[in-house]
């Protein structure tokens, strides 16, 4: 065990977020994100026990997102046939969480649509699985630099 680290972020999660580079990307997945198969290329790490919100929150205490980008964090859009059908008040959670591990708060968050975000999701260095039930509720996250 180690001081100062949530209990959540496992070894091999933590092993991966320490590897990611500058603009490497990692997907944190609802659990009806394909993840197996959207990282066929990538490393994708089980955490099914847990939702988006817990995992979001452990990484950004130790995961500097980019400064060099306007979003580095990005959500999925919704299709427009679920616009005014779907409520997504993960979302809300998702903004108050950057707000409080990024100045820039709930303007570090974007959209993507939904089959650019599959496409993005395909490079992304890493996909961890979550067991969360919200729909629309994955996040994609993009490594900035440690500045001391």
């Amino acid at each position: 065990m180690l001081k100062g680290i949530p209990k959540i972020l496992s070894p091999e999660l933590l092993k991966v977020l320490c590897e990611m580079g500058h603009s490497d990307r990692i997907v944190i997945a609802d659990g009806n994100f394909p993840s197996e198969s959207m990282g066929k290329d990538a490393i994708v790490i089980r955490c099914d026990g847990h939702g988006v919100p817990e995992i979001l929150d452990a990484i950004l205490q130790v995961f500097p997102l980019d400064t060099y980008v306007e979003n580095p964090v990005n959500l999925m859009q919704l299709m427009p046939d679920d616009v005014g059908k779907v409520e997504t008040p993960i979302w809300d959670t998702y903004k108050e969480i950057v707000k409080k591990h990024d100045d820039r708060g709930e303007a570090a968050i974007g959209n993507i649509e939904r089959f650019a975000f599959y496409d993005e999701a395909k490079t992304a260095y890493a996909i961890i699985a979550t067991g969360e039930s919200a729909i629309y509720a994955n996040v994609m996250l993009q490594k900035g630099v440690v500045v001391e």
